[in-house]
């Protein structure tokens, strides 16, 4: 037998896919940041680290979800600024509106109700910040993660087109 070392991905394509993934999100946002807002029935609840590294949230926010927060972005979100590593909007929390800065890198899940349309990130070694986290609206969250889910992610687009 012989003791053959496995190839080294020195590309990371792994992380070069998600990246490509993520830049779904960028563009659905910038869609919904434009003046007539969101298209038909779309929506986006995204999950985000909450103490990620760039995440910008009210400390109150951070304190009631210290790890991982979904805020929905439908018919009552302001300021939405959609720049390449990050977006910023304005969401009302109990009534209160807060500021909010997500890079990217820190988003877990985009899902899309609407079309049924998810992603998922993994998380590995993302930088994680001690302050700042906003709170979640009072809207239902994404559906939970499958279990049993702990390999490389192969994500099939045919899933998602229409038939």
């Amino acid at each position: 037998m012989t003791s053959a070392t496995p190839p080294v991905d020195e590309m990371h394509y792994e992380r070069l896919a998600q990246d490509a993934l993520r830049g779904v999100i960028r563009a659905a946002l910038q869609r919904a940041a434009e003046p007539e807002g969101l298209p038909g029935a779309h929506h986006f609840y995204i999950t985000f680290q909450t103490r990620a590294k760039g995440v910008q949230l009210p400390p109150d926010v951070v304190a009631k979800y210290p790890e991982e927060i979904t805020v929905v972005l439908q018919h009552q979100y302001e300021n939405l600024e959609v720049e390449d590593d990050h977006f910023g909007v304005m969401l009302r929390f109990g009534g209160v509106p807060k500021a909010m800065t997500v890079p990217y890198r820190a988003i877990t899940r985009f899902f899309d109700p609407s079309v049924q349309f998810l992603l998922q990130f993994e998380t590995v070694g993302e930088g994680i910040v001690e302050d700042q986290v906003e709170e979640a609206p009072d809207e239902p969250t994404a559906p939970p993660p499958s279990a049993g889910d702990d390999g490389p992610k192969v994500v099939s687009l045919d899933q998602f087109r229409k038939k």
